[in-house]
C-alpha cells in the first residue's frame, strides 16, 4: 500500500512540475512578445511612423 501512495505522490510532483515549465514558457512567450511589440513601436515613433 505504501508503495502505491508513493508512486502516486510522485506522479503528481512530476505533473506539477511540467505544469509549472508550461506556465513559465507561457509567461516567458508573452514578456518576449511584448518586448518585441514595445521595441517594435520605439522604432516606428523614432521613424515618424506613429502619433
Amino acid at each position: 500500500m505504501a508503495t502505491g501512495t508513493t508512486e502516486r505522490a510522485r506522479s503528481r510532483g512530476r505533473w506539477l512540475r511540467r505544469f509549472g515549465w508550461l506556465v513559465l514558457l507561457w509567461i516567458a512567450g508573452v514578456a518576449s512578445t511584448g518586448a518585441l511589440a514595445m521595441l517594435m513601436r520605439y522604432l516606428m515613433a523614432w521613424a515618424g511612423l506613429v502619433r
